[in-house]
Formats: structure tokens, C-alpha cells, sequence
């Protein structure tokens, strides 16, 4: 799985990475300072199945901080995206070839309208944020319907002459993109088209089916980072308003990785996701720092919970793509053979089967699977019980 970080020049979009990774991602206010993707691990945060057995974990990735778990996820910051990238604009074909392999996207405005949609500094207020919602959308629908019609009146015709199921044919066509047969068969019905007369769908028809790929392949969410500037708040207000489908939460990038960046230097304990910090070393703050945290306090925490960057990571994992997090144990032993209490969370896709786990955690339990147990019920549970977030699993295997 892999979430990519996504918006115009100069939003805030490296900086969102930065914090969510603290990878070295270079951060300017100019346009293209993102040439090549960065990469790096964010983490999403699930309660730790310590709380439910009263034991301390010892993760052998990610970590847990009083029993909050982070569970790492690949991500990715591309280049800056501006209008008419689909024709190659900017950076536009490279962005939406790093986009490919991206599960999720994080698409991260400027809220507060202080750059154009050249990504350049203007006014906060002055430009309105809406139009970097619709032009990303946009641009993406565009790309996709690019690739839907290479060809697309040849290979139409030889789809009826050849009486190729077009499903598949269809679904080949989309493949680098992640659309499978499946997607296929339930666009086609939710659009009403008729596969049996591919050669007469309209160019709308055909506009629309590609929409529908892009919906289903590269579920979107809205960061609405420099929420903390004027005119962030009211806008964001406004615009959640216009577009309802999307999940949309209020942010604050530089506030999130200061916070991240003093708790890695210990002066702070910080919990990415709280409502609130403490600090651990007063001493070592001068009047600046002291007084940055303070504003963070103030205008961020205390004002909407959160900066917004790591609940923004975990509904693009939990709610867009609808992952659970499980973890391997046993009913008599949470330890691995090296003495590590529940060294492993693994993050699997809605609709799991515990065979389906068994699997994943290697090839001879998934062949050799007689049962499994819910640890924390201590009931045992056939090859296709369905499992959910949080759930603590021993597969039993014949040998």
C-alpha cells in the first residue's frame, strides 16, 4: 500500500510529508521544489493490543508511545501539479506518472488562499481554494481518459468484431492503473452502458466510466493545511459545504512537524494525533521557540484538536481504503521465539478472512490451515470468519 501526498506548488505539501515522515524533503515557497518524488514511511496510529492484555509491546516496526500503536505506510511526495499538467504542463507528466503506483492520495490546499494556482504568493483570502479542489480532480479525470482513449475507436471495433468480453479488454487497457475486471463490471452497470455496443458509447459515456475508475483506484483526501492563517478557517467552513463527498480536515503542516521535531530532541512529549504536549525541558527553549509552541497551543490545539496531519494519514488508510490492523499472537504466548511481546501489526484490506491472514503470515499456514483462534475471546474461528481492526489472531497450521 502506498499513500501519495499530492496539491500545487508551495501549499505546504512537502512540509505535510516532512511531518508525517520527518524525511528530508527539500521545503521552499517557490514552485517545483519537489523534482523527484520523496519517499518515506508515515505511520498510522491504532490502540495497541497491550492495552487489552496488560503487557508492554516491543514493535519490531514502527513503535507505541502509552499504547498508541504506529504502524508504518509507504509514502510519497510528487511534484507539484498545476493546470493542464494532463497536457504537460509544469511538471504534469511526471507528476501523474509518480501517481501511478499511489493507493490513496492526500491532496494538500492551501486554505487560507494565499498562493495562485500557478502556486505563486498572493494575498491570504485573495485566491479561492475551491479551484485547487476541482483543477486536481480535473487533471487526474483528464489523465485517465487519456489513457482510456489510446485508440480507442480501433480497439472498440475489435472488441465487437472479435467478441472479446469487454470487460476484460477494458480492464487491460486500465491495468496500470489498478482497474480490474471487477471495477469494470460495476461501472459499466452503476453508468448503464451496454457492453454489447461499445462502439456507439458517446464520448460523455466514455468520460464518465474513466471518472469512475479514477474514483474507485485513487480514493481523494483534502489536508486543508495553513488552516491557522487568516481567512483558513472561514474558508474551510465554506468549502467542506461545497463539496461533501470528500473527507476534509483542517490542518496545520508546520505546526505538526515542529511539534515532531521537538519531541525527537526529548524537549517536548508529544503523541502525533493529541490535542496536547507537554514540556519536558523548558530549559533548553529560547523566548522564540517558547513562543512558537505557545501559538501551536493556542491557535491549533486548543482551537481544533489536533494539526490535523495525523488523523489526515489515518483516514486515508482506515476510512478511504478501509484497512484493518491485525495482530499475530497466540492464546498461551504474545511472544515471538526472541521473547518480543507482539512484535507485529499488520495493516489488511477490508474483508480479511482469517485464511486470508494465515497467508499473509506465510504460505505453509495459509496451505496447512486448520483453524484459527480470536485471541482476545478466546473463540475459535473458521478459514473464512472475517476479521476487524484491532483483532489479535493464532493461526493453527498442520504440519
Amino acid at each position: 500500500m502506498q499513500v501519495g501526498v499530492v496539491g500545487k506548488p508551495s501549499v505546504g505539501k512537502s512540509t505535510f510529508f516532512k511531518a508525517a515522515t520527518l524525511a528530508e524533503a527539500e521545503i521552499a515557497n517557490y514552485p517545483f521544489t519537489t523534482i523527484k518524488p520523496n519517499t518515506g514511511i508515515g505511520y498510522v496510529k491504532v490502540r495497541c493490543a497491550e492495552t487489552h492484555f496488560n503487557v508492554k509491546c516491543n514493535p519490531r516496526e514502527g513503535f507505541c508511545i502509552d499504547g498508541q500503536r504506529f504502524v508504518p505506510v509507504q509514502m510519497i511526495d510528487v511534484a507539484g501539479l498545476v493546470p493542464g499538467a494532463h497536457e504537460g504542463l509544469g511538471m504534469g507528466n511526471q507528476f501523474l506518472d509518480d501517481l501511478r503506483q499511489a493507493d490513496a492520495l492526500i491532496h494538500v490546499i492551501d486554505i487560507a488562499g494565499t498562493t495562485n494556482e500557478k502556486g505563486e504568493q498572493v494575498d491570504p483570502g485573495s485566491y479561492d481554494p475551491a479551484n485547487d479542489v476541482k483543477f486536481l480532480e480535473e487533471e487526474i479525470d483528464y489523465w485517465y481518459v487519456g489513457i482510456m482513449k489510446r485508440g480507442w475507436d480501433k480497439f472498440a471495433r475489435e472488441i465487437v468484431q472479435t467478441k472479446k468480453i469487454p470487460r476484460a479488454a477494458i480492464a487491460k487497457q486500465m491495468s496500470g492503473l489498478g482497474v480490474d475486471e471487477d471495477m469494470v463490471e460495476d461501472s459499466m452497470r452503476k453508468l448503464s452502458l451496454d457492453p454489447n455496443n461499445i462502439a456507439e458509447w458517446t464520448e460523455e459515456q466514455v468520460f464518465q466510466l474513466a471518472v469512475d475508475f479514477r474514483k474507485k483506484t485513487k480514493p481523494m483526501i483534502i489536508a486543508c493545511n495553513k488552516i491557522d492563517v487568516s481567512a483558513g478557517k472561514a474558508n474551510f467552513e465554506r468549502i467542506k459545504k461545497m463539496f461533501p463527498d470528500y473527507i476534509m480536515i483542517p490542518c496545520s503542516a508546520e505546526s505538526e512537524l515542529a511539534l515532531r521535531e521537538a519531541a525527537k530532541l526529548g524537549i517536548i512529549k508529544y503523541i502525533p494525533g493529541q490535542k496536547d504536549f507537554e514540556i519536558l525541558q523548558p530549559e533548553k527553549l529560547n523566548e522564540k521557540q517558547a513562543a512558537a509552541l505557545n501559538f501551536i497551543k493556542t491557535n491549533i490545539l486548543d482551537v481544533f484538536r489536533t494539526t490535523g496531519v495525523q488523523e489526515t494519514i489515518d483516514k486515508a488508510v482506515f476510512e478511504l481504503l478501509k484497512y484493518v490492523a491485525i495482530f499475530p499472537g497466540g492464546v498461551n504466548k504474545l511472544e515471538d521465539q526472541n521473547g518480543n511481546v507482539l512484535p507485529d501489526c499488520f495493516l489488511m484490506p477490508s474483508g480479511t478472512t482469517a485464511l486470508d491472514f494465515a497467508f499473509r503470515l506465510h504460505s505453509d499456514f495459509g496451505n496447512k490451515f486448520i483453524r484459527a483462534i480470536d485471541v482476545k475471546t478466546k473463540m475459535t474461528v473458521g478459514k473464512e470468519h472475517l476479521l476487524k481492526n484491532g483483532d489479535v489472531v493464532e493461526i493453527v497450521s498442520g504440519r
